[in-house]
């Protein structure tokens, strides 16, 4: 064998000896990856919050918009013309029925009722000297010493003059009440706005803008609109109940109770420009939190659903199909039921059908659910809040 044959052949074996230990170098690196690789886990749970199925009387509501009125409100106005020489109440002060407001000037209605007096007396006077000639005219017929001509001239003269004292108080009672109008009194009981006169101004009976606006605010009304299909709900419910319906009146977004009330009017025909109703309810409104021409959120109570099941609003998903929720069950699993909603309102679901009291739903966490995925209930933060300034 020559010598250049036994180098090739030196250089073959130095190769395929590299190339076995490349080979024995790989198995081993792989077959240590393949030991230190971690076993495969299951699939995490999915976080979610639930809420039990409660069973509870839940109210049956209508709700609309509605706007703040005074229960009653008055122009107050002088019935005769005079001087207003007094105004006897302040600017957006609150009034009782019957209390002063303003005074006119009376001298020249006290004059004339002295001398309606004067001519009453005067009147009497005569009135009672003919009686008394009429009784002497009588007595001396009966003698023969008067005619009867004299007696019935003076019977007709009494008669006349009782007439006359019959107009006389007629015009003392009339003076009487014209003084009385000088002193301007409340018709009703409530707030007073503006004055719209001073004092020192003749006001007239014909004026149309009259002293000052009273509204009667406690107890106030507001005045709503329902649908037209919404009639026969209420009807239903008058009948069906012994005491007024109730009404609540909240803020506009609804976050705040302003004051409960009860219905006291529902319109007798329906607006057909609008297809609404008009529905009128009365407050009690001691603190003021309703005042006219505020507008309000409203809610007529129609009767309540007794025993109804209930979940929280966002339990309830909405798809294709129709409404449905995730229910937890024993072993952690979500499955997606159907279910049937009869009402939302205050956050809540009642539900007419597809759950049972005591079962879980899932309210948080959907977007990441598939049926019968495995759940973890989110861990709730119980420490207590720090209050601002305090010492952790």
């Amino acid at each position: 064998m020559t010598s250049a044959l036994k180098r090739s052949l030196r250089i073959a074996l130095s190769i395929a000896a590299l190339v076995a230990l490349a080979v024995a170098v790989r198995w081993m690196t792989l077959a240590d990856a393949q030991d230190k690789r971690p076993a495969r886990t299951a699939a995490a749970p999915v976080v979610v919050t639930t809420a039990a199925v409660q069973t509870r009387d839940v109210p049956i509501y209508r709700s609309g918009v509605g706007s703040v009125m005074p229960l009653a409100s008055v122009v107050v106005k002088t019935r005769i013309d005079g001087e207003l020489v007094r105004v006897a109440f302040v600017e957006g002060q609150d009034v009782k029925a019957g209390q002063l407001l303003a005074q006119l000037d009376d001298r020249p209605i006290a004059a004339q009722l002295a001398q309606a007096q004067a001519q009453e007396a005067r009147d009497r006077a005569q009135l009672a000297n003919a009686r008394v000639d009429l009784k002497r005219y009588s007595d001396e017929l009966a003698e023969d010493a008067a005619t009867r001509q004299q007696v019935d001239t003076q019977q007709a003269m009494v008669s006349q003059l009782e007439a006359a004292v019959q107009n006389d108080a007629a015009q003392v009672q009339y003076q009487k009440v014209q003084l009385a109008y000088t002193r301007i009194l409340a018709p009703i009981s409530g707030r007073t706005g503006a004055r719209l006169v001073d004092p020192g101004n003749i006001v007239h009976a014909a004026d149309t803008n009259g002293l000052v606006v009273i509204n009667q605010i406690d107890p106030v009304a507001v005045v709503f609109t329902l649908p037209d299909e919404a009639v026969q709900e209420v009807i239903r419910a008058q009948r069906a109940s012994h005491a007024p319906l109730a009404v609540t009146a909240l803020s506009r977004d609804g976050a705040q109770q302003l004051a409960q009330g009860e219905l006291t009017l529902l319109n007798n025909q329906v607006d057909p420009t609008t297809g609404t109703v008009q529905l009128k309810a009365r407050f009690g409104n001691s603190g003021y939190a309703l005042w006219p021409g505020q507008f309000v959120n409203v809610r007529l109570q129609l009767g309540q659903h007794g025993d109804a099941l209930t979940v929280p609003q966002a339990a309830v998903q909405r798809s294709q199909q129709g409404t449905y929720v995730y229910v937890v069950d024993s072993h952690n699993h979500a499955q997606m039921r159907n279910v049937r909603v009869a009402q939302e309102q205050d956050g809540i679901s009642v539900i007419a059908s597809g759950l049972a009291a005591g079962e879980r739903v899932v309210t948080n966490g959907h977007y990441k659910l598939q049926p019968d995925a495995l759940v973890a209930e989110a861990a709730t933060d119980r420490r207590a809040p720090v209050a601002s300034g305090a010492r952790p």
